[in-house]
């Protein structure tokens, strides 16, 4: 790990540049507090209740003191799989019109040949590392991208300066290796160029070193930089360092039921729930007793893994942290920490350890035994059942439009946020954020129009007043937000949200619920409130027309699509 002080960077400032007095370096230091950085994590698959400061039994102290520093959105809303997501994040443009409304490896082909069902980021948006890089801003990106990997779609062609890029669904956590048969290899990029891992290499800690270095690299020439440092944290296979895994030894040995209760009681007595929040208990969801004492185990151990690995990630954050507080930049840095979407529910492990994947997996060398569960070699998911826990007290997880699956924790501290501590159930969208950060940077948004041509506009809200206390609220009562993936939908409006799950079983209906007084989504208000109901259907449809949402083919099913290329 790199060694770094403020003394050092100072020194180096003087000696590069030729800096010939201290009234020079006051000012290039001023002219940088003028101008706030900005590190924006991103943690993949993590759920609602999944780090401390939201009710967690799981260790996140580094991730606690930027929301003891700041402000909790008990109420922040995103995508419910990664690539939608990440494209709306860093675009503040809806999924059907940036190019990504659904993961490219999940897009059916009826839905291929539309031009805003790309699966990959398109020509007609520009993202916010483009923008701050053209606002003075150095702009760094470590982690997973899934947009794209040809050279035009890799992130050092999208605006950013120095890129450590995993271009994939995902990938291992500690070595140079698909996580699925339908990758042929882990494809990695260094600035735009295919790259070999280390031999020592660990996700988390590889991110922060490399964060480290990009940032230490242009430390002396007193501009301001954005990081985006997207972790593979916890997307499986879910791997950790024994140590952080063993932390949580007999954790989870009471099951699901009794851990989603804790969760739910935790989160009520820190703020992050009403209190007599309601939770149902999410269908297909077994039952803890039904289990064999083997059974019982390998899940419960698979949850330490899980735990170990948030931890794990938790203290790589705090080492960014150390960092720049050794280089004098910590209080003038932005900090946001959010996920991609919610917890991760596919059940590529059995409950007896076994997977659908068993035959790849002996070709490849991958096992989920007990005994190493989470170290090299290993494949790790925690599967449905568990990611309840993740999830509590919300229904469904990822690529469901429940809340279980869009509501995620969103923390942010720093300059132009101006009260600490705070949690607040005020409804923000992903699309909110990139607005916002132009706004803490004093970057100027495109206003549809870039480099001589047209481009979509942002569609979220600039919420930078509410953070520094001018504003009561960020979107209107009348403001309906609309969203969709693979058939899944859902509109926001007020407090109130209607929902339809294709995925969801034995259920094709659409249900209204008022997620500010019942996040659990316990109580189905769609015949109590007729009108709201059917106006919020009608502003469905005009969303759904207005950004060209296409209807799903008869029978999709979003596993059977991702593995097409395998089966043929």
């Amino acid at each position: 790990m790199l060694q770094n002080s403020k003394s050092i960077a100072l020194a180096l400032l003087t000696t590069s540049i030729g800096l010939s007095s201290s009234a020079n370096a006051q000012q290039a230091e001023t002219a940088s507090a003028e101008r706030p950085n900005i590190v924006l994590i991103l943690a993949d698959d993590l759920g609602f209740t999944d780090i401390s400061p939201f009710g967690s039994e799981i260790n996140t102290p580094n991730i606690a003191a930027l929301a003891a520093a700041g402000i909790s959105f008990t109420n922040y809303h995103t995508a419910g799989s990664c690539a939608p997501a990440r494209a709306m994040l860093l675009t503040g443009v809806d999924s059907h019109r940036n190019g990504v409304p659904n993961i490219p490896e999940a897009l059916p082909p009826e839905q291929r040949s539309a031009e805003n069902y790309l699966g990959v980021l398109n020509d007609n948006v520009v993202t916010l590392a483009t923008l701050l890089r053209s606002g003075g801003y150095h702009t760094y990106m470590t982690g997973k991208w899934h947009l794209g990997h040809t050279p035009e779609l890799l992130p050092s062609a999208r605006g950013f300066e120095r890129t450590i890029a995993m271009a994939d669904t995902g990938a291992d956590n500690w070595q140079q290796r698909p996580y699925l048969p339908i990758y042929e290899k882990a494809n990695w990029y260094a600035d735009g160029e295919a790259h070999t891992l280390p031999d020592d290499f660990y996700s988390s800690e590889y991110f922060v070193d490399k964060t480290i270095e990009f940032i230490d690299g242009n430390a002396v020439d007193g501009n301001p930089f954005f990081a985006y440092l997207p972790f593979q944290a916890v997307h499986m296979p879910v791997q950790a360092p024994r140590e952080f895994s063993d932390k949580y030894a007999g954790m989870y040995d009471a099951g699901w039921s009794v851990m989603r209760e804790k969760r739910r009681i935790a989160a009520e007595a820190a703020g992050v729930i009403p209190q007599g929040s309601e939770a149902i208990v999410t269908p297909g969801t077994l039952e803890w007793d039904s289990l064999s004492d083997e059974q019982q185990r390998h899940h419960a151990r698979r949850m330490e893994v899980y735990a170990g690995m948030v931890d794990a990630m938790d203290m790589h954050i705090g080492r960014l942290m150390n960092y720049l507080k050794d280089i004098g930049e910590f209080e003038n840095t932005v900090f946001i920490f959010t996920s991609d979407n919610g917890a991760e529910g596919s059940n590529l492990v059995n409950v007896d350890g076994t997977s659908m994947l068993a035959n790849w997996f002996d070709v490849v060398g991958y096992n989920s035994d007990y005994e190493t569960l989470g170290e090299k070699g290993s494949f790790n998911a925690i599967g449905p059942n568990n990611a309840t826990i993740a999830a509590s007290p919300l229904a469904y997880y990822k690529f469901y439009a429940s809340e279980g699956g869009l509501r995620v924790p969103l923390v942010m501290s720093g300059p132009g946020i101006s009260s600490s501590g705070i949690k607040t159930d005020e409804f923000v969208f992903v699309t909110d954020l990139t607005p916002t950060i132009l706004s803490l940077a004093g970057v100027e948004d495109h206003g549809g129009s870039w480099n001589g041509s047209t481009k979509e506009k942002l569609t979220g809200k600039d919420f930078s007043a509410f953070l520094a206390d001018d504003a009561q609220n960020i979107h209107s009562e009348s403001n309906a937000i609309g969203y969709e993936l693979g058939g899944n939908r859902a509109l926001f409006k007020g407090d109130y949200k209607i929902v339809f799950n294709r995925s969801a079983v034995n259920d094709q209906a659409w249900h209204l619920f008022n997620i500010k007084t019942d996040p659990g989504e316990a109580h189905d208000l769609a015949l109590e409130q007729p009108q709201r109901f059917a106006e919020m259907l009608a502003d469905y449809e005009a969303y759904a027309e207005s950004n060209n949402v296409l209807p799903m083919p008869e029978g999709y099913n979003q596993r059977r699509e991702i593995f097409r290329d395998v089966r043929n």
